[in-house]
This record gives C-alpha cells, structure tokens and sequence, in this order.
C-alpha cells in the first residue's frame, strides 16, 4: 500500500469536512493508500513541502513570496469561510471605522484575505481601524473578547458557526469572506519540487478528495451528518441551513479549478502583499 502525509494548516471544517470524509467513507483505503492527516498548523514551510498540503491559500503566498513550485491538484471550493463577527453595536463593515478588530495576522493566508475584504468594503485596514493581531485556534477566546469588549469584532473561522454564534450571543454577521473574494482555497497542493505530482500516492490522494467532494454534493443528509459533527453546538436544522448557505453551493462536484477566479485571486493576492503577480496557469493547470 502507498503511503503518504496530507497536512492541514488551519482548524475547522474549511481545512478538515473534505479529508474526513474520504478517511471516514474509506476512499483512501479503497485507492490504496494509507494517509497520515497531520497537523501542519505550527510547521514550518520547510517541514511542509515534505507533504502533500490542503492549505492552498499558504501554498499560494509561499509561492508568491518564496518561489517555493506548490502545484494545486484538486480545489475544494473557491469561497474562504471566514467571517467579520461584530459585537454589540457593530453592525456593519462601515461600523468597523476606529473600532478594534481581532484578526490573523497580514502574512498568513486569512489574514491576507481579510485585509483585501476590509479595501473592497472601503476600508484601509491600517489607517482606519485597529487590527489586533492573534493566532488562529477555535476562536473561543475571540468570543470571549467580544464578550468582555476588550475587542469590537473578529475574524473567525469555520470551527464555529458565525450565524448561530451572533443569534446566540447578540453579535452581528459583518460578512463573509466568501461573498466579497474569492481564491481557490482549501483541496489538495505538493511542492513539485519535492513530492511529484505523478507519482501513485499523491493521484490516490486526489481521486479521493475528488470523491469526498462528489459525495457532499450529491448526499446532502450525509453532508450535513458530517458538518453536524464538527459543529456539535448546531442543532440538525441548523446544520442543515449552514450546509445549505455556505458548502453545498460553492464547494465543487470534482475538484477542478475556475481558472479566472484564480488569475483574479493571485492578482489581488500579489497586490496585497506588494510582490509580483505570478500566471495561474502553472499553479493551477493540473486541477483543471
């Protein structure tokens, strides 16, 4: 059997839903490989070209600022979950105006989203606001925060549900991410200079993913058994209607890229961090 480590490199099902259900339905096994999902969150880019990575958002600016060849196979979806989450008082993006915001910091992936989310909502994300940088977990501790004031709004992740959160809670839904910019952003990536993209581990990898994503479209009561069961603060219903808002719509049947939303991205996403823009051709191409 062949063997292989599949990295993810944040928390929630954003990263986890799709590799979770080729584990759990047993698409790795019936390819013949056996995979070692790891946890890649805390690793170097070093230790990580090593793997086969679902982090494409930091493939692509560890292409972009290191030249490192991360070549993208297969793309789970092209709409980033993350969400603006206001407090009390904070209605709107235009609300963040002076407000403090609790968000990843401008060299990681999110928190590069972010910050192009914050100018396309007219919003300079160091002049107008303050942006309180912190590392991403589940973002319990951001809730907290919000809680106390100590900040206005956060940036969250998909280890909670930001709907039910601010019903809940009495926060606001400011937007989603995937509404204002949208990337390739989470599926299957190697270094090719490292790992070939050919070789029969990685393509039984790839066909399960593509599997997987096959499965959530066209098995919706399972799909939502699975979001369910990440999200287990969520009743079924509301389950159901996270599925049904932000994963049944925009993740794909079969992991293949929409090559101008990727020429657009890797622009905006250049710009962003001051580099120069790479063709997403060769990123992209073999997911096509």
């Amino acid at each position: 059997m062949e063997t292989i480590d599949l990295a993810y490199v944040g928390r929630g099902i954003h990263e986890e839903l799709v590799a979770y259900v080729a584990d759990q339905e047993g698409y790795f096994e019936d390819e013949g490989v056996h995979v070692a999902v790891r946890d890649g969150i805390g690793w170097g880019t070093e230790r990580l070209r090593a793997c086969a990575t679902i982090g494409l958002g930091r493939a692509l600016l560890s292409r972009l600022t290191d030249g490192i060849e991360w070549t993208v196979l297969s793309v789970n979806t092209h709409r980033p979950l993350f969400w603006f989450l206001g407090g009390p008082g904070v209605n709107s993006m235009e609300d963040l105006r002076g407000r403090r915001l609790a968000v990843h910091p401008a060299h990681t992936a999110p928190g590069c989203f972010a910050r192009i989310v914050l100018r396309r909502c007219g919003l300079d994300p160091d002049r107008d606001l303050t942006c309180v940088a912190r590392a991403p977990g589940d973002y319990q501790m951001d809730l907290r925060r919000l809680r106390d004031g100590s900040v206005d709004a956060a940036y969250v992740g998909s280890t909670l549900a930001p709907d039910q959160v601010a019903e809940e809670e009495g926060f606001h839904v400011l937007a989603w991410v995937g509404d204002h910019f949208q990337i390739p952003t989470v599926g299957v990536a190697v270094d090719a200079a490292r790992v070939h993209t050919d070789s029969p581990a990685v393509q039984a990898v790839v066909r399960a993913n593509r599997r997987a994503l096959h499965t959530l479209a066209q098995r919706p009561e399972l799909a939502v058994d699975y979001v369910a069961s990440f999200l287990n603060r969520l009743t079924r219903n509301e389950a159901q209607r996270h599925y049904e808002r932000y994963i049944g719509p925009y993740f794909t049947d079969d992991g293949r890229v929409d090559l101008e939303v990727a020429r657009r991205a890797v622009d905006a996403v250049a710009a962003e961090l001051g580099v120069r823009a790479a063709p997403a051709e060769p990123i992209y191409a073999a997911a096509r």
